[in-house]
């Protein structure tokens, strides 16, 4: 009999309290957790290269201001790091995901605040990069830029399943939020940015999306413009290009009806600045 070819999740390691384990059937959390019940919690996602872990900190201080959005302990930094040596010690791969989960731990069957203490877990697994170009869509749902949660990064991530299922069945990898004005919000899990000429323009935090952690390097590192931006005015862009933790910047050649030179020459460039600045700096 032919072996089965590995595949990723072949090689998930995961760190649940204290204890690495290679199965993720044994990696159990209570059925009472909060996270669980009513998804009251918070997370990252971040890329490895053979350096490491990119940007750690970033990733950290905001998980931190996550949870005290959701009035959660803070997290306990030294211990997630603790968690990601364990969890990387020993690996044969150099490109990889890390996603941190925490919890308010367990606590009762409604939406009063859990009991405690809270939940960590941490899980890796070696990762195929993303490609330089993509298509995007329109969602036909709305982000509320007030909501409770906006700019938080919670574990309730159904709506941006729902987003990313849609997106998939018209043949796009992303779905792209407009917000309660109207204007460009964010996609299921990435920020977007129009190119007009030389001026390169992403919606503001007020507009809604989450604080992204390329998104803010690249605000460092390239000279780029927030503002509210409309479809129409967005499908006047010359280039159009998203960003998140795996995907770097990638650039769009298709979003909804209509067709981007992609990969243009500023998203070219930002993306070569990107990856430059990335290996110089693994923390930045």
């Amino acid at each position: 009999m032919t072996a089965a070819t590995p595949t990723l999740t072949d090689q998930l390691r995961i760190w649940i309290d204290g204890t690495v384990v290679s199965d993720a059937a044994q990696a159990r959390v209570s059925a009472v957790d909060h996270g669980l019940v009513v998804g009251d919690g918070v997370f990252e996602a971040l890329k490895v290269t053979a350096a490491g872990p990119f940007a750690l900190r970033r990733h950290l201080e905001r998980m931190t201001r996550s949870a005290r959005a959701m009035e959660l302990p803070d997290p306990d930094h030294a211990l997630v790091r603790h968690a990601i040596d364990q969890v990387l010690a020993g690996r044969d791969w150099d490109e990889g995901r890390i996603r941190i989960t925490y919890t308010g731990g367990t606590g009762p069957l409604g939406s009063q605040s859990p009991f405690g203490p809270p939940t960590l877990v941490v899980a890796v697994e070696p990762r195929e990069l993303s490609p330089a170009i993509s298509s995007i869509v329109t969602a036909p749902w709305r982000r509320n830029e007030h909501g409770a949660l906006t700019g938080v990064k919670s574990t309730s991530y159904a709506e941006n399943v729902r987003g990313l299922s849609y997106a998939r069945r018209r043949d796009a990898t992303e779905a792209i939020f407009l917000n309660t004005a109207g204007n460009l919000c964010e996609g299921t899990g990435s920020n977007i940015f129009c190119v007009f000429g030389d001026q390169v323009v992403t919606p503001p935090l007020s507009a809604g999306p989450l604080a992204g952690v390329t998104r803010d390097l690249l605000l460092e590192w390239c000279v780029i413009e927030e503002a509210d931006l409309t479809p129409a005015e967005a499908a006047g862009a010359d280039e159009v290009f998203i960003s998140s933790s795996m995907r770097d910047v990638q650039s769009v050649r298709r979003w909804d009806d209509i067709e981007f030179a992609a990969p243009g020459p500023l998203t070219i460039q930002i993306a070569a600045e990107f990856a430059r600045r990335s290996v110089e700096q693994i923390d930045p």
